[in-house]
């Protein structure tokens, strides 16, 4: 006989790609267990996104660069959500500050992963995360192992609100061309393409008879004006970086043709959207399990040997070897040509 839980809550503040991964695990608790209030705790700017997502009952922000960031705060904040009535808590992130939290919420039954060490002191149940055997959403799913969860993660999709999506709708009717988007950022500067070869994307786009929709967050406005100037372009592309709000953007990235990204929380937005996705990755590899998934997506990457790579979890702000080979070998007829062949597809199948 499974428990019944009436308020359940599942903690991932890590960035915005990861709490998209919670998606999958999400749908498992909901289908698990109907009858319960499931709600999800996000980094802080992040919560917007999965504010319509139907399997929540509520989305919460956790200021971890701000009001929460010390672990005299970060108590006082899982001793807060231990007094909201919640009867689970499970716990996707691994660091110190998140440990903190769940042991202050008090709640009778914490389930996380058993390293660090200090996690078997915080958690009444531990899993192996496993990282070097599954992608993350299986790792994600291994949470749910001590509730009777198993099997095949669910396929999992992103709710948005109705007006986000009319809104998305009514901008893409304008265009009788398929549609490119490209995302020239990411957080880590080492999992960035070349602006250079991002230029010349768009360039290729447009005389492809394309259109061609340029994204990026708030920081990377002049990342964008940047590619653009170098694409020599630029009046005629639409540029929307630091324009749309989260749900905006992932409403935009629903009605693109393709989109071409670096390793980015946006990327996860798309696949998991079902979006056809060419998605660029240099200094992390396949194994640590954050590659896009689903038939529509593509990853390319250097076919080099590079003895560097990968050079860390995330990559870093520089090369370590000062030649960035593992981006600057992925050339711009190989990301066109996959570009172009998604196209194609899509013409065919109309």
């Amino acid at each position: 006989m499974k428990d019944n839980y009436k308020k359940i809550a599942l903690w991932q503040t890590a960035f915005l790609g990861d709490a998209v991964l919670t998606l999958p695990l999400i749908k498992a608790l909901s289908l698990h267990f109907p009858d319960a209030e499931i709600h999800l705790f996000v980094r802080k700017g992040v919560e917007s996104l999965f504010a319509a997502q139907r399997e929540l009952a509520g989305v919460h922000g956790f200021d971890k660069r701000g009001a929460q960031k010390g672990m005299g705060a970060a108590f006082k904040y899982g001793s807060d959500i231990g007094a909201q009535g919640f009867d689970l808590f499970i716990s996707a992130h691994t660091s110190m500050r998140s440990a903190v939290v769940s042991r202050a919420t008090g709640i009778s039954r914490r389930i996380g992963y058993d390293a660090p060490c200090f996690n078997r002191f915080v958690y009444t149940e531990t899993v192996k995360r496993r990282f070097e055997e599954l992608e993350e959403v299986e790792r994600l799913m291994a949470l749910g192992g001590p509730l009777g969860i198993s099997g095949t993660a669910p396929r999992a999709g992103l709710d948005l609100p109705e007006d986000a999506v009319r809104q998305a709708e009514d901008f893409f009717a304008q265009f009788t061309q398929p549609v490119i988007g490209v995302h020239p950022g990411s957080t880590w500067e080492t999992k960035k393409w070349p602006e250079d070869n991002f230029a010349k994307i768009i360039s290729k786009s447009l005389d492809g008879g394309c259109k061609v929709l340029l994204f990026g967050g708030p920081e990377e406005v002049d990342l964008c004006d940047s590619v653009l100037r170098r694409s020599g372009r630029a009046s005629e592309v639409v540029n929307l970086a630091g324009k749309l709000s989260l749900q905006q953007l992932a409403a935009y990235i629903r009605q693109l043709g393709v989109y071409l990204t670096n390793d980015s929380g946006p990327m996860h937005i798309a696949w998991v959207q079902d979006v056809p996705l060419v998605a660029l990755f240099g200094p992390t590899v396949k194994r640590f399990g954050f590659f896009p998934r689903g038939d529509n997506s593509t990853v390319l990457q250097t076919s080099g040997n590079l003895p560097c790579r990968p050079c860390g979890l995330h990559g870093g702000r520089v090369c370590p070897e000062k030649h960035h080979k593992c981006m600057t070998d992925i050339s711009v007829d190989m990301v066109w040509s996959e570009i172009a062949g998604k196209l194609e597809k899509q013409r065919a199948e109309l």
